[in-house]
């Protein structure tokens, strides 16, 4: 079907911007809200101060078609709670079945809008355009993130209100549609907070086994109450993708009090969040949990609320929680902060230094690793430190060792048949427990293997879904997620996140890496790469265009706000802590190992050294 463009540069519909003072957003009745002048086009590329909402304008008396749409448009990009302003664009049946909740589809410059030769003409009541972009994302019902790519084009038809003779919209889009500029403007991505199905609970984690928290990650809108959003969000459960290997301590049907539309902390910094019957009977220590998932959650949120009190429907308290209290429920990312950064100095032996330290001299570990006895390649650190693994220098043998002065090494718990370096034993990874993880890339049987508690024959893991060869394994402090460079047929790597699910039910345990999905979508080409918080990893590569960069990316293949590293060339490892607060390290083919504390600089730390890890 024949379609032409809109001529000329597209014509937006004006916003009303309400201005904050006095620590509100005011609508009127403030001396510093102007009372005169003309109303100003808002362009939606443009960002909007964290102060300031920008509200949409309705539609004006015999709008034509085209400027019906841009209103549409327009109003999906504001920060109206309910989309109350965008439905006035649309017949009364279609505001009825539209459903905005449903999905947010992000497109790269805003939707393009064309209109159809044959269903576009004002004259015949009957009017049609196309919505055209480039894909980036898509957010759905549950507010999770998923990276798109792939042409855009949505139709959105048109007709005469019979009541009232104007246009409006009676097919519009699915969901949201908007351009990259403004959804990052209108939407901010938050950690939700849930336990690991294999892990305690109940009257275990009140005994003092912390239960391990894991980050689920979703994007609420900025400005439309973010903090009631949240709670909502993680009392109605972790998303899809998550679900089959975590748990929440909220009950079922578990819901805010009827009645209550807005949660805010205290002037104590305290949030009281009224729960409806579902909760009431929950004991102590489930209930320790439920505010410590809620905790955790609106602290990715903001830092500010540092208690969490829960009510029941009678308005009694059924529990309140602090920080402190709430650590020793949970642990969010690694259990303890790394006491060393581990790496390999220039006789390839295993050396740490503190790892919150501002020196550059290092120690070899205790036992045989640190012993130069075996050298190295790459090597990994238990969480608790106390024991490490070592790949041999020419990549073809694992060893496993205790970091106790005088222990043995012993023989290699598993050897590779690949005849190159290349094709044979990545560096090896630990889990939250004890578990050790590496893959195989002999091209004649390429594999992904994990041994239980580091000894014994090796568990081949299963991997449907991966597209090409592992060159690097990572596993997340949680336990059941697992980060991977996946060599593809055509030389170029990426970065993939799975899901870790165990089968149990029998002799020896299935393991499995499920729903492998791109964290970082925008790179050509992925050489390095760690985790670097909850739900964050940090990544060196390659953009279109073989352009060097390292960036942070979360595991829904979204970028995080804030600051990247440092430029740094010839990246070949990198090194970061779930513990945000140590530095981000480097091993660099032109620096050797190198560092970056907060708002420092690269620091050297050692030019002959290779392969930093912190525990994990």
């Amino acid at each position: 079907m024949g379609a032409e463009r809109e001529g000329g540069a597209r014509r937006r519909p004006m916003r009303a911007v309400a201005y904050a003072a006095c620590g509100t957003v005011l609508l009127a009745g403030c001396a510093s809200m102007p009372d005169s002048g003309d109303l100003r086009n808002v362009e939606s590329t443009q960002r909007q101060d964290a102060e300031v909402r920008v509200f949409a304008m309705p539609p004006r008396e015999d709008a034509p078609p085209a400027e019906i749409v841009q209103g549409f448009l327009e109003a999906l990009t504001s920060d109206d709670p309910t989309y109350a302003t965008a439905r006035q664009y649309l017949t009364a049946v279609a505001s009825r079945q539209w459903d905005p909740e449903e999905s947010t589809t992000v497109l790269a410059n805003g939707p393009d809008i064309r209109t159809e030769r044959s269903t576009g003409r004002e004259d015949a009541g009957d009017y049609a355009v196309t919505l055209t972009g480039s894909k980036v994302a898509r957010v759905d019902r549950q507010q999770s993130y998923a990276p798109l790519d792939g042409h855009y084009a949505q139709a959105v038809h048109l007709t005469r209100d019979k009541k009232t003779d104007q246009w409006r919209i009676d097919a519009p889009p699915q969901g949201v549609v908007m351009g990259q500029s403004d959804f990052q403007r209108n939407y901010m991505s938050v950690n939700k907070y849930y336990f690991a199905s294999n892990t305690a609970s109940g009257a275990e984690a009140a005994a003092g086994t912390p239960v391990a928290a894991v980050a689920d990650p979703v994007f609420v809108r900025r400005r439309v109450d973010a903090m009631t959003q949240t709670v909502r969000s993680v009392l109605t459960g972790p998303t899809h993708w998550l679900r089959p290997v975590v748990r929440s301590s909220f009950p079922s049907g578990t819901a805010l009090r009827k009645g209550v539309t807005a949660l805010s902390p205290d002037d104590q910094n305290r949030l009281t969040v009224p729960l409806n019957v579902t909760a009431a009977r929950v004991g102590d220590a489930r209930c320790s949990e439920m505010a410590t998932q809620l905790l955790f959650t609106l602290q990715s949120l903001t830092p500010t609320v540092d208690a969490v009190t829960l009510q029941g429907a009678d308005g009694q308290t059924l529990c309140a929680l602090g920080e402190d209290q709430a650590r020793a429920v949970a642990a969010r990312g690694a259990e303890k902060r790394p006491e060393y950064l581990y790496f390999l100095d220039e006789k390839r032996r295993l050396v740490r230094m503190p790892g919150a330290g501002s020196g550059t001299g290092a120690e070899p570990v205790p036992g045989a690793l640190g012993e130069g006895v075996q050298k190295l390649s790459s090597a990994a650190v238990s969480w608790d430190e106390r024991t490490a693994a070592g790949v041999g220098f020419d990549s073809r043998s694992l060893f496993v060792g205790s970091l106790v002065s005088g222990g043995p090494l012993g023989d290699p718990v598993l050897r590779s048949q690949g005849k190159t370096e290349d094709d044979r034993l990545t560096a090896p990874s630990w889990d939250a427990r004890g578990d050790l993880w590496i893959a195989d890339r002999d091209p004649a049987r390429p594999r992904l293997l994990v041994l239980e508690q580091g000894a014994g024959s090796p568990l081949e893991v299963k991997a449907p879904g991966l597209d090409g060869r592992i060159d690097a394994v990572r596993v997340a402090a949680d336990g059941v997620r697992i980060a991977l460079v996946v060599q593809h047929e055509d030389g170029n790597s990426s970065l993939v996140v799975g899901r870790i699910e165990r089968d149990e039910s029998g002799g020896r345990p299935v393991v499995s890496v499920l729903e492998l999905r791109p964290a970082a979508p925008e790179l050509e080409d992925v050489t390095a790469m760690s985790w670097a918080g909850d739900s964050r990893l940090v990544v060196a590569g390659q953009e279109q265009g073989g352009v060097q960069t390292m960036r942070y990316v979360q595991v829904d293949g979204s970028t995080p706000e804030g600051p990247t590293p440092a430029a740094l060339t010839g990246v070949q490892k990198l090194a970061a802590s779930e513990d945000e607060r140590l530095p981000l390290v480097a091993y660099s083919s032109a620096d050797g190992i190198v560092r970056l504390p907060a708002g420092a600089q690269w620091q050297k730390v050692l030019k002959e050294g290779a392969a930093p890890v912190y525990p994990g």
